[in-house]
């Protein structure tokens, strides 16, 4: 039990780098759209989502109604109920209850590295995927109070490469998955990632960003279950 706890910390180590980057940035947007250290740390503990908790210091400087913060935060969250499905398959049996702990922990980085690991066809052990999302909780949480205190002297995150360290991060992870894969499925997911990309230009034009990403990333997540298993029909009956 607890080698697999401490595996998911070691595996959550290559993702610590980008919460924190990411996560100073969150904090010190979140003290400039006047939230305090405290409320940071309160909007990490129960939103704990970066794209969410972005979103949400945005339009408090704009002054937006309460019940629209609240639709967009449940539309820009609504991809966790894709991965949390996406993922239950490869965990290992469990309880209810370890189950509600890592589907509610779960983000796009520790689903990244999950499904790295999944990749080899052995199923996950609920202790490592504890280690993995505690690891990341505690290091966003951490990371975003760290922000909001330096919020005076950071004012401009730009200047030090801040914004970019989200997308260095996926980078690296969507490396890693496809170093894992070879050429298995490199053609599937290389197709999927255009496909989704396309899409998300597209849509962009008719509607917001965040339902974009949304729209996209059903459209991609339907067409791979699809191909994945036409492909998985034609090999059995080959």
């Amino acid at each position: 039990m607890t080698d697999s706890f401490r595996s998911g910390v070691k595996a959550c180590i290559p993702t610590i780098f980008g919460y924190v980057g990411i996560g100073i940035s969150a904090g010190v947007i979140g003290r400039a759209s006047g939230l305090s250290p405290a409320e940071v740390a309160l909007m990490s503990i129960l939103i704990y989502a970066g794209a969410a908790q972005f979103i949400i210091t945005s339009l408090l400087l704009t002054g937006t109604p309460a019940s629209a913060i609240i639709l967009t935060t449940f539309v820009v969250n609504s991809r966790h109920l894709l991965m949390s499905m996406a993922t239950a398959p490869h965990v290992e049996r469990a309880t209810l209850l370890h189950k509600i702990g890592i589907g509610s922990l779960l983000t796009d980085e520790s689903f990244a590295v999950a499904m790295t690991r999944a990749s080899g066809g052995d199923k996950i052990p609920a202790n490592w995927f504890h280690g993995l999302n505690i690891t990341a909780y505690l290091t966003w949480i951490a990371s975003t109070v760290l922000g909001a205190v330096l919020g005076g002297q950071l004012a401009n995150p730009d200047r030090f490469g801040l914004d970019f360290a989200l997308s260095a991060m996926f980078i690296g992870l969507l490396y890693l998955q496809i170093e894992s894969e070879r050429a298995k499925r490199l053609l599937l997911n290389g197709a999927l990632i255009v496909l989704v990309g396309g899409m998300f230009v597209l849509l962009s034009k008719f509607t917001s960003p965040e339902m974009a990403v949304l729209c996209a990333t059903l459209l991609g997540s339907t067409a791979g279950v699809v191909i994945s298993r036409w492909i998985s029909v034609k090999t059995s009956s080959s």
